[in-house]
């Protein structure tokens, strides 16, 4: 598949080409100007095109700043609506706000089951070498 530019440039050498041999193909003069006039308009849709690329590349930057903006005054709202109602208050919730509700409090995981005919491991220290049995 060709691109646009692909196209238009094989276009362009055709009417060029047409032009200069005008004389020699009469039957074309017609079909040589419909297609000088949707060359025409093709670039012109091109050149739109890429003027809108680019403002759409600037109202992306513009965009992002703006967000960037409303999400600190955003966070600096919520941190005066908490300060206000207090961290615990169900009234938070209609900003949008988890209250705080404190950690669920752990329950003490259950003494190890002891089986049966087995032992309890005791790690035994290893004597370290000393520098008289080196000797």
């Amino acid at each position: 598949m060709k691109t646009y530019a692909e196209n238009m440039r094989e276009w362009q050498e055709l009417l060029a080409s047409t032009d200069a041999n005008a004389g020699e193909l009469p039957e074309l003069e017609l079909q040589r100007e419909f297609l000088r006039n949707l060359v025409n308009q093709a670039l012109s849709l091109l050149t739109e095109q890429a003027l809108h690329r680019a403002n759409k590349q600037q109202t992306s930057r513009r965009l992002q700043t703006v967000m960037g903006k409303a999400t600190v005054l955003v966070t600096s709202m919520r941190g005066v609506i908490r300060q206000h109602y207090g961290s615990r208050n169900d009234k938070l919730v209609e900003f949008g706000l988890q209250p705080f509700r404190g950690r669920p409090r752990l329950e003490e995981p259950p003494p190890p089951v002891e089986r049966p005919g087995s032992q309890p491991e005791v790690e035994t220290a290893k004597p370290e070498p000393s520098a008289k049995s080196a000797e």
